[in-house]
């Protein structure tokens, strides 16, 4: 577990400085040269042609720093998104498994308890980390001890509560990063209507190039922003969904497959 927790941290911090990179490169060599070539054209137009209305263009929405920050954010959350779904789709695996081998009709007693837990046992190291070996063999070390098959079932469904808690509480990150991207937003917002205040001089004398720009990045940096968050919250969901289905399937898994073929001797059942 903990090499799985130093494993995730290290991709996070490397996906995080290789969105920068990737994204900034982009920003200098492509989007941000063609934006100003596309606004000295469309100042010049609109200058000489007062009827003038000029287009939008995805280089002048996505030119600005609060958008590369914005897109920066939603490709290192993506990136979190597709490993933890990576991760989720390699424990759905083992559903499709028989891990306990037993059949219709067959009972488990606790004394056979340990000879079903080894074919789980025998699992490589990495995916006796995963949540169904986990469950099974808490349950089987559980009705071996206790011989009580009530005890079973509570025990199988803590551990899937439990893991259903940690999944949960390792997706703050994403959830802050779905919070942070319409605040960035918002802040272009302000900083683009900041700006088109201090140029109501201009508009005044009748040049109004500098408060449309700016009127710009202010609309452009929220536009791009509630997108984005938008794209990122619908595949936090989904990634929630598909691991709310891996707990109960599991446990579903547990019921079907161990406790349900339980059994208790009669004399234990009386003591």
């Amino acid at each position: 577990m903990r090499q799985g927790s130093l494993y995730e941290t290290l991709f996070q911090i490397g996906t995080l400085i290789f969105a920068i990179i990737i994204v900034h490169a982009s920003y200098v060599t492509v989007i941000r040269p063609n934006a100003e070539l596309i606004q000295e054209q469309q100042n010049v137009l609109q200058q000489t042609d007062e009827n003038f209305v000029p287009e939008r263009s995805v280089f002048i929405i996505l030119r600005d720093f609060e958008q590369e920050t914005c897109i920066i954010l939603m490709l290192w959350a993506m990136s979190i998104i597709g490993m933890k779904a990576g991760h989720t789709l390699r424990q759905r695996s083992l559903l499709d498994r028989t891990l306990i081998q037993v059949s219709d009709g067959m009972s488990i007693l606790p004394e056979d308890a340990r000879n079903y837990a080894r074919p789980v046992q025998a699992l490589p190291e990495k995916e006796k980390e995963y949540l169904l070996p986990r469950a099974l063999l808490a349950g089987l070390h559980r009705f071996q001890s206790t011989r009580n098959i009530q005890d079973v079932s509570n025990t199988v469904k803590d551990v899937c509560e439990t893991e259903a808690d940690r999944m949960e509480t390792e997706l703050t990150i994403v959830r802050y990063i779905a919070w942070a991207i319409p605040s960035i937003g918002f802040l272009g917002t302000v900083r683009g209507i900041g700006t088109a205040l201090g140029q109501a001089y201009q508009a005044v004398s009748g040049d109004i190039v500098g408060v449309t720009v700016s009127l710009g990045v202010a609309f452009n940096s929220t536009f791009v922003a509630l997108v984005v968050s938008i794209l990122l919250m619908f595949l936090l969901h989904q990634l929630q969904l598909l691991q709310d289905r891996l707990v109960l399937d599991s446990q579903n898994y547990c019921d079907e497959k161990l406790i349900r073929h339980l059994q208790v001797p009669e004399r234990d059942s009386e003591a």
